[in-house]
């Protein structure tokens, strides 16, 4: 099979029936195989249902249905792991990305050989009050993760199997699949600019709220993929630092005491300065140790309950 589109969907019954004939359309024309994976995460509505009806008209659609909600990274991670083609595209269920885009996002990763294509919406369709947190947004993750694309949240996204299948997404991840993806050696990243639509049906899922843990994200991703498998390089380093300026503090203030004051040392704001580094660089280097251990011992994530699935093999 040459293509998946995994699309996670959460309270989009509108929207999905006109999605699937156009995604339908698109393939059939350009003569490609594909699946498409409905993940649905936990609708309240009829999304489930859709999909339902949906699937039993076309053989080439799936459903994964989520007991509760648990958020598009969850969706993705699921889908990812379901899915079967060479190129794994994934895709909002809200109609504002366009499945056009898609054969010439497949041809970049098949023919140009990239790892990972990521749409650009150039030209965006949404209030000010999103675009401008957007683009601080995409401006520090250049900045931190060092890959040049415009848009990291754009949700059309393009992978070669063998990303989507040596990546875990959780929490919200979903925004840094390129940062976790690149960690785990998937360098050749690129870049198409792709049309948005506007909101067609319904209203966005997002609030204020991922503004700030997107933000604990990038920085949890960037630790992770720097430090995740050797945490007591970050944490040993810096407790190195602070124990040897915590023990230099107090060989200055034992020296000083002995041949050049009379006062004594303890009565000396620095003198509390070197114990608080010592001390703090004590804790660190514990938490390195704690670190480490639970590096090498750590779960797998994966721990979301699927309370049914149709369509395909159906597992």
């Amino acid at each position: 099979m040459q293509i998946s589109i995994v699309i996670p969907a959460y309270n989009e019954e509108e929207s999905l029936p006109e999605l699937e004939a156009w995604i339908s359309r698109v393939m059939q024309q350009h003569s490609l195989s594909y699946e498409v994976i409905f993940v649905d995460d936990g609708s309240s509505d009829q999304t489930w249902h859709v999909i339902q009806q949906l699937t039993a008209k076309n053989p080439n659609l799936r459903g994964i249905k989520f007991r509760r909600n648990y958020g598009k990274s969850a969706a993705l991670n699921v889908g990812f792991q379901s899915s079967e083609g060479d190129v794994v595209f994934t895709m909002d269920a809200d109609l504002q990305d366009s499945p056009d885009e898609v054969p010439e996002m497949y041809r970049m990763i098949t023919e140009d050989g990239l790892d990972i294509v990521s749409g650009w919406k150039k030209k965006r369709h949404d209030p000010i009050n999103k675009r401008l947190p957007s683009k601080l947004y995409n401006s520090v993750t250049r900045m931190i993760s060092g890959i040049k694309l415009h848009d990291f949240n754009c949700g059309l996204k393009g992978y070669r199997r063998e990303v989507v299948k040596s990546v875990e997404v959780y929490g919200e991840m979903h925004r840094y699949i390129p940062m976790i993806a690149k960690s785990a050696g998937f360098s050749r990243i690129g870049e198409k600019v792709v049309q948005h639509q506007a909101r067609k049906y319904g209203v966005t899922k997002f609030g204020w709220k991922r503004y700030i843990t997107g933000f604990l994200d990038l920085l949890s991703v960037t630790f992770v993929g720097r430090f995740g498998k050797a945490p007591m390089h970050f944490f040993g380093s810096i407790g190195t630092i602070s124990f040897m300026l915590g023990m230099a503090i107090l060989v200055y203030l034992s020296i000083a005491k002995l041949f050049y004051t009379e006062y004594g040392i303890a009565s000396r704001p620095l003198f509390f300065f070197g114990i608080l580094a010592i001390i703090i660089g004590t804790q660190l280097f514990v938490t390195g140790f704690l670190a480490e251990l639970v590096a090498r011992s750590a779960p797998n994530r994966n721990t979301y309950v699927i309370e049914t699935e149709i369509g395909g093999d159906a597992k």
